[in-house]
């Protein structure tokens, strides 16, 4: 947002209030009304920043779903069961792209409303016949903050909620593809730019079960020291999240902690079978 119609708006009325002081209600309505046709005008248009929604969560649904990046965190279960279960995956990017739009929209308005409510706290603080004090460069600032952030907020949405969005379709395919378990992974080892959680940095490579999988109801796996996935905060639900899970969906890839003494049996008699099968 280039603020250029908008600043000088802002200019004129910190001009015209620190000159003549809260004399009128009428005066400060004025500047507010002319202060929101300013903001509303220098923004850019809604009807373009939610195309631009849609084309970077639609690209980040295609570059893991449509050419298979989502395998890479799904590795034991074939492509089919994702292409299975695509209705679903493409209905969430659908419901994310509507639940976007509506959250960018709604910080708008908020932005619109603390430059509002700052511009009206300030003038009607200065008395009436002006005043010969005014900083007005600090005020100017002041008030335009929420306003002056809001593209950098809006570029935050449109990443925020791009992880969001693998995320929640990654848990459609572990849900549907009979994952067990979840291996934590983050960004903050590999990307030191990434400001991570040091709570979600001590997770890394830590095992979560899911609570009443198929393994576990056959009695085969159990939750280990660090317990069930549904105990903690998803990856990617906290503001700026970068982790992620990949998936767990055969026992044998499971610590040997978590495997009961029924499954630590089924793994050795399969590994015996496959040993003495005929060549």
């Amino acid at each position: 947002m280039a603020l250029g119609v908008f600043y000088r708006t802002l200019t004129e009325a910190v001009a015209d209030i620190t000159e003549h002081g809260f004399d009128s209600e009428a005066r400060v309505h004025d500047w507010v009304e002319r202060i929101r046709r300013a903001a509303r005008d220098d923004l850019v248009p809604e009807a373009r920043l939610t195309a631009e929604l849609k084309r970077v969560l639609t690209s980040a649904y295609d570059r893991y779903v449509e050419r298979g990046g989502i395998l890479l965190r799904h590795q034991d279960i074939p492509r089919w069961t994702i292409d299975r279960v695509k209705p679903k995956l493409r209905s969430e990017l659908d419901r994310r792209i509507m639940a976007s739009a509506g959250l960018i929209k709604l910080n708008r308005e908020q932005s619109k409303q603390k430059t509002v409510q700052r511009f009206v706290g300030w003038a009607t603080s200065i008395p009436a016949g002006g005043s010969s004090v005014v900083e007005r460069v600090p005020v100017k600032t002041e008030i335009r903050k929420a306003l002056a952030s809001l593209p950098f907020e809006e570029r935050r949405v449109l990443i925020d909620q791009s992880h969001k969005l693998i995320s929640a379709v990654s848990n459609i395919v572990a849900t549907d593809g009979g994952a067990i378990a979840g291996v934590w992974n983050d960004h903050g080892h590999t990307d030191k730019s990434y400001n991570a959680r040091p709570e979600h940095l001590k997770r890394t490579g830590k095992f979560f079960l899911i609570r009443d999988n198929w393994a576990q109801q056959a009695g085969l796996c159990k939750p280990g020291p660090d317990g069930y996935m549904d105990e903690i905060e998803a990856p990617g639900e906290f503001v700026g999240c970068r982790c992620f899970y990949r998936y767990v969906y055969a026992i044998r890839r499971l610590p040997e902690f978590m495997l009961t003494e029924k499954g630590k049996k089924a793994l050795a008699e399969r590994a015996s079978v496959s040993i003495n099968m005929p060549a």
